[in-house]
């Protein structure tokens, strides 16, 4: 099954299969992001999460992969603006195939800024989160 996720997940991200995402999230999904210290819990949440990275997101690529039965860890690379990251997904999925859990990790720094204020903004643009 663990290959079968890795391909439905590469699906999403390579040919923005925005459908099958929809399909591969578990309803109650946990979703930590490196911006925040508690997750962000349900489906529209982080569907809208996602489709936002995959859209702030240019020259992404995955370099290395660790499949671990219903565990992965996958390392990227990307650049927002001007600024080139690097981060891990680390992705849970149960038995039937859905991810329960998702927890991204970024860095440098300023790479990190410059995704967490892009993030604010169409978070708050969506109603997820308060305007200041």
């Amino acid at each position: 099954m663990s290959t079968q996720n890795l391909e439905r997940w590469h699906s999403v991200v390579f040919n923005g299969d925005l459908k099958l995402l929809s399909q591969i999230l578990d309803d109650n999904v946990e979703f930590h992001s490196p911006t925040l210290w508690a997750p962000k819990v349900g489906k529209p949440i982080t569907q809208y999460i996602l489709q936002m990275v995959l859209d702030i997101f240019e020259d992404f690529e995955y370099h290395r992969q660790w499949v671990d039965g219903n565990n992965m860890a996958l390392e990227f690379s990307a650049r927002v603006d001007d600024k080139q990251i690097k981060g891990i997904d680390l992705i849970q999925w149960d038995d039937n195939g859905k991810i329960i859990h998702f927890e991204v990790m970024l860095r440098p720094m300023n790479g990190l800024q410059v995704m967490f204020d892009k993030m604010t903004e169409r978070l708050q643009q969506a109603g997820f989160i308060p305007k200041p």
